[in-house]
């Protein structure tokens, strides 16, 4: 089977695809419009002639795969090869400019003006060293339109930064230029690298990945991307996961202003031009998020598609990639992934997602996060262009109680970017309670792992967080930012895991810090073996946010009173 996101109404609207259908299933459902987003899958248990017979069902998948083949998969378009430069032409000529007047850790821009004729997206290959005290940097440039070429680094340094480019368009060959940065702005921490299990800002700032998902909130209307940053300005997150693409899938279906590619004529795409003001509104999207202390997580390539971007080939894939990490990669608050559920992107193998990966870390001097997302299989985390890994859950509740295994198996920081979404739907990924929600994210907390949010609450304008941004009603939102505090006190500002009684773990920091948590459980007491010292004792009730401190402080052993409810936790600090 080509993918499993095949629903009803791509195969009624596939050449053919009426007539196949019409051989299995009552008209009355073909022609129900609410059944059109429901998975061609949902099917074979409702039509007899399907759900007694395995070959029958075996024959029907061939014949959907002959239907959409030549849908989902296309002819590549091949490598274009840049245009040889002329010997001739003076070099050096290009004028450059510096965009602002940068500070550590923030962009440093340099913009050129160079050839328009031809197509420079392609036509030119430009980048530049960037040299500051020791240290150096190679950066890629990309043609922003009008004639305008740039270059974008991310200042590491404060000082004096010398640039040298190289050109296959002597205009923009051997051009030398010097940039005074400043110091670093109050707040400025740099971008976020894996430290550990765990993560800090370059200047080594702690940081907590507590992340949510709006994957399409960057391809709205202005308005609801403003109510978006304005949800999450006043919200505990700290990381947003959000797609280049546009996204095709239940609850958004509708069309966006703006693609990456340039739009032709005839509506198709040209692969090789890209539509620099979506860019440009990319830039801006980054930026506010920064503005906010928010990392964009940017997943390069899904299946949830309409528009064949999910299956370009490896050329325009690459094209794509390059510009994308050469455009962003001086933004501090950018992480990259590859792919949300890799799995079901059809065409692409292991090697072309090593490929990809490879490519990312190239093209980024300044060593991103870099990740790739599962659907039912896990990716290979232990390659070396893996930062760390972003999960989705891979059974209906244990999920977050699986990370202490998997730093083990991967050696690296574990991100469940998706246990599931807090709402109403009629699917059981989007259907769990605030309750459920917190629960994850401390099992994953308590384990020395990090959970990510979700909303799927329905509404008339069906304008679902998940997808399309806007405003938050679910429940668990606050509670997140309760454990942010709990996890914040420590004093390192992580959770590790300790060495756990048999029923309930452990984590923290040993003979500091230490809070175990009940899950599910709601006993009416514990008894607890302290480490040596004295230990205040605190009771947190991790859903109505309260820290109920026992009087005097203890050792060796302390009985613990508890309220015999659910999502309790005990937390032992070193009086």
């Amino acid at each position: 089977m080509l993918t499993p996101l095949i629903t009803l109404g791509h195969v009624l609207d596939a050449p053919g695809g009426r007539a196949l259908l019409e051989r299995h299933l009552p008209e009355a459902v073909l022609d129900q419009p609410g059944l059109r987003v429901l998975l061609i899958g949902a099917f074979l248990r409702v039509a007899p002639g399907l759900r007694d017979d395995k070959a029958a069902r075996e024959l029907f998948w061939n014949e959907i795969d002959k239907v959409m083949a030549p849908i989902l998969l296309h002819e590549h378009a091949p490598a274009v090869t840049p245009a040889a430069p002329d010997p001739s032409a003076p070099r050096a000529t290009a004028a450059w400019t510096l965009v602002g007047k940068p500070s550590r850790w923030e962009v440093l821009e340099i913009a050129l003006q160079g050839p328009a004729a031809g197509n420079p997206f392609v036509d030119v290959e430009l980048s530049a060293e960037f040299r500051c005290g020791e240290r150096t940097w190679t950066v890629g440039g990309f043609y922003d339109g009008d004639g305008v070429h740039r270059l974008r680094a991310l200042a590491e340094e404060e000082g004096t930064w010398r640039f040298v480019t190289t050109s296959n368009s002597p205009a923009l060959d051997g051009i030398k230029g010097e940039v005074v940065v400043d110091p670093a702005a109050p707040g400025a921490h740099g971008p976020v690298r894996v430290d550990g299990f765990h993560f800090a800002y370059a200047d080594g700032t702690r940081y907590r990945p507590w992340g949510t998902t709006a994957y399409a909130w960057n391809h709205q209307d202005e308005q609801t991307q403003t109510t978006t940053l304005e949800t999450l300005a006043g919200s505990p997150f700290t990381k947003l996961r959000m797609c280049l693409f546009p996204k095709h899938f239940i609850y958004n279906s509708g069309e966006p202003d703006r693609f990456p590619f340039v739009r032709k004529d005839d509506g198709s795409f040209d692969h090789t031009r890209f539509d620099t003001g979506f860019f440009a509104r990319l830039d801006e999207q980054v930026r506010r998020l920064g503005a906010l202390g928010v990392q964009a997580d940017l997943i390069l390539f899904h299946p949830y598609d309409r528009w064949d971007f999910a299956d370009l080939g490896p050329a325009v894939d690459d094209r794509v990639v390059r510009y994308v990490v050469r455009r962003l990669s001086g933004y501090a608050n950018v992480w990259f992934s590859l792919a949300n559920e890799h799995d079901l992107i059809p065409g692409k193998s292991t090697a072309d997602w090593d490929r990809i990966g490879e490519l990312v870390t190239a093209e980024d001097p300044h060593g991103h996060p870099l990740s790739i997302h599962n659907f039912s299989q896990h990716f290979d985390h232990t390659r070396p262009w893996i930062t760390h890994a972003s999960i989705q859950r891979d059974e209906p509740y244990r999920t977050a109680e699986n990370t202490s295994a998997w730093r083990e198996r991967w050696g690296k920081p574990v991100v469940i970017d998706e246990c599931g979404y807090e709402g109403d739907l009629e699917y059981d990924w989007g259907n769990i309670s605030g309750q459920e929600m917190i629960r994850r994210f401390w099992e994953g907390a308590v384990r020395g792992g990090y959970v990510g949010h979700g909303e799927t609450y329905w509404n008339a304008e069906e304008q679902l967080w998940w997808s399309k941004g806007g405003r938050l009603t679910g429940t668990s939102p606050r509670r997140i930012g309760f454990l942010e505090e709990i996890v914040a006190a420590s004093p390192t500002g992580v959770l590790e895991p300790l060495p756990s009684d048999f029923d309930l773990p452990w984590a923290g920091v040993q003979d500091q810090y230490l809070v175990s948590y009940h899950g599910f459980g709601r006993p009416r007491e514990r008894h607890v073996l302290l480490p040596p010292g004295r230990w205040h004792v605190d009771v947190l009730d991790t859903w109505e946010c309260t820290i109920d401190r026992l009087p005097g402080t203890y050792e060796t052993f302390v009985l613990v009173p508890l309220p015999s409810k659910p999502y309790q936790a005990v937390r032992l600090v070193a009086a």
